[in-house]
């Protein structure tokens, strides 16, 4: 009896034994294949990281050559609003300075119809004078 309650409790065993084996390289096999997902999310964390800096250096560089564009707009824009300044200036300059020469103009022509007129009536005079000494 006792022999034969060994010999059941030794199969028990073997078979208890047996599934303690299974199950130990069951947890073996998961945590191997748990690791393994672990590195490769590892290596994807990585990969997405590596990725994120370089998009941040992009875009920083991006960043900097657009404020170093504006930079040159806005200098260029300053200097074309100076230079239109200036032209402005010059044209009131040259429309005060045409405005004086027509007035100019204006008066020596007036002058002159002045003056021609005053030579048709010296002419008639002196031919008056010429007509009349003659007589």
């Amino acid at each position: 009896l006792i022999s034969s309650a060994t010999k059941s409790l030794r199969m028990e065993t073997e078979i208890l034994e047996k599934k303690l084996q299974d199950a130990q390289m069951k947890l073996a096999e998961k945590d191997g294949d748990k690791e393994k997902e672990i590195q490769s999310l590892k290596r994807l964390i990585s990969e997405l990281e590596f990725q994120l800096t370089m998009e941040k250096s992009n875009n920083e560089s991006f960043l900097d050559k657009l404020r170093k564009e504006i930079k040159h707009k806005s200098d260029e824009l300053e200097k074309l609003t100076q230079e239109r300044t200036q032209l402005i200036h010059s044209l009131s300059q040259v429309q005060e300075e045409n405005s004086l020469l027509q007035d100019t103009v204006r008066r020596e022509c007036e002058e002159r119809f002045e003056l021609t007129a005053a030579l048709g009536r010296a002419r008639e005079q002196v031919l008056e004078l010429r007509r009349l000494s003659g007589t």
